[in-house]
């Protein structure tokens, strides 16, 4: 008999680690991604504790520790260019296994991995979804038709398959109060290894080497409590950093002369009330956006993946499957946003007083002390506490190649 069959919108993380643990359990993938390459570019992200043991799992490690960023200190500096603070991660979180690396490293190599049995269309787009008894037609965008049993989306926090199939209208889309722009451009810092940062109360900016001869630049500052919905690109960020230090400036001013545009958009968390209907189920930040203050956006995703699958492979009843899955893993999820909300308070303090106070405590925190927190958060204790285990990827592959879920 044939194999199940899953159309996953987005060639993310979230997308292409669905693909690899569906692989596993017997099931054939067909992604297709909008834009005409696997995103180019990319912020720093890091994998610890469950992140990391999916890509442990998933046999990724070998080859992301090529790519890693191998990193020295973090060093933050304030408008007038004097030091407020200095991290040095190298010290303090030796022999704890994390990795820091670019989204679009960790894309690219479970792309790798991904092509050698599901088919990847680029430029491509999900148009109609028709749910029917035993499936989901889906209608792209070159005017193909695709007949699936399961339709993934994870096409990102904006997702539009959320929106046509699962759950409309923005209110799934809560904003932090904080908006933020990213770019690379030509490398003027001669970082190395470092993290570099101007910080003021409201407004952050880091830098950091990507690949030879680029630099990535992230600015992040305090904004209102409505999305923004119209990105005002490097004029808005020139006009919140024009009292910045003249090396933040002078970076805007570099980024904007090679005519590329930045990404400038709120943060958001996705608070979705359901994660799927029907035959389409969400992933990733489709389902659960965490921000790229939690640091663990990509790990969830990779988490996420692994469970969704394992509770295909468990259920007879896809309705079943899919509702397990969101049950494991909705409680963890909900506790890394309200981490998130947290954090965005300490990493981006809106007063002068909130921020100084920050500035003193890191100071002046034992090294062992500093270390242990960054160490939690890391590991995700969260996700440990709630149950969510990672199933074993040799576990999941036992499962006969000829699945059948007609009557699912």
């Amino acid at each position: 008999m044939k194999p199940p069959v899953a159309l996953i919108v987005g060639a993310g993380v979230a997308g292409l680690s669905v693909a690899w643990w569906l692989n596993r359990i017997g099931w054939r993938s067909i992604v297709i991604e909008r834009a005409s390459n696997l995103r180019m570019g990319g912020y720093m992200m890091s994998l610890s504790g469950p992140g990391f043991e999916a890509a442990q799992r998933m046999g990724l490690i070998e080859d992301l520790q090529t790519v890693r960023h191998r990193g020295g200190e973090s060093v933050y500096h304030d408008r007038h260019g004097r030091v407020l603070l200095r991290l040095k991660h190298g010290e303090f979180m030796k022999d704890f296994p994390y990795l820091v690396l670019r989204r679009t490293d960790l894309v690219h190599a479970l792309a790798e991995r991904v092509k050698a049995f599901s088919e990847i269309r680029l430029a491509t787009e999900a148009t109609t979804f028709e749910q029917r008894s035993g499936g989901v037609s889906v209608t792209l965008s070159d005017g193909a038709t695709i007949d699936c049993d399961l339709v993934v989306a994870a096409d990102g926090i904006n997702s539009a398959t959320r929106e046509a199939a699962v759950v409309s209208g923005n209110e799934v889309l809560k904003p932090l109060g904080y908006r933020f722009a990213t770019y690379d451009v030509a490398d003027t810092l001669n970082l190395g290894a470092n993290f570099l940062s101007y910080a003021d109360p409201g407004r952050i900016s880091e830098y950091y080497k990507i690949s030879d001869g680029r630099l990535a630049a992230l600015h992040i500052w305090t904004a209102g409590p409505e999305r923004t919905p119209v990105s005002g690109g490097f004029a808005e960020v020139r006009r919140i950093f024009a009292g910045d230090h003249p090396q933040t400036k002078a970076i805007i001013d570099a980024g904007e002369s090679e005519g590329r545009p930045p990404m400038v958009d709120d943060m958001l968390l996705v608070e979705a009330p359901s994660w799927s209907k029907g035959r389409v189920v969400l992933a990733g930040d489709a389902a659960h956006s965490i921000s790229l203050m939690s640091g663990q956006g990509a790990g969830m995703a990779m988490t996420g993946a692994a469970v969704l699958a394992e509770e295909l492979h468990r259920h007879a009843n896809i309705g079943a499957a899919l509702s397990a899955y969101e049950t494991r893993m909705r409680v963890p999820v909900e506790k890394l946003q309200a981490r998130s909300r947290s954090i965005a308070r300490w990493f981006v303090p809106r007063t002068k007083f909130a921020f100084h106070f920050r500035n003193l405590v890191l100071r002046n925190m034992p090294s062992r002390m500093l270390a242990n927190y960054f160490k939690r958060s890391l590991q995700s204790d969260i996700l440990a506490a709630s149950g969510v285990v990672l199933p074993s990827a040799d576990r999941a592959a036992e499962v006969t190649q000829g699945s059948d879920v007609s009557n699912r």
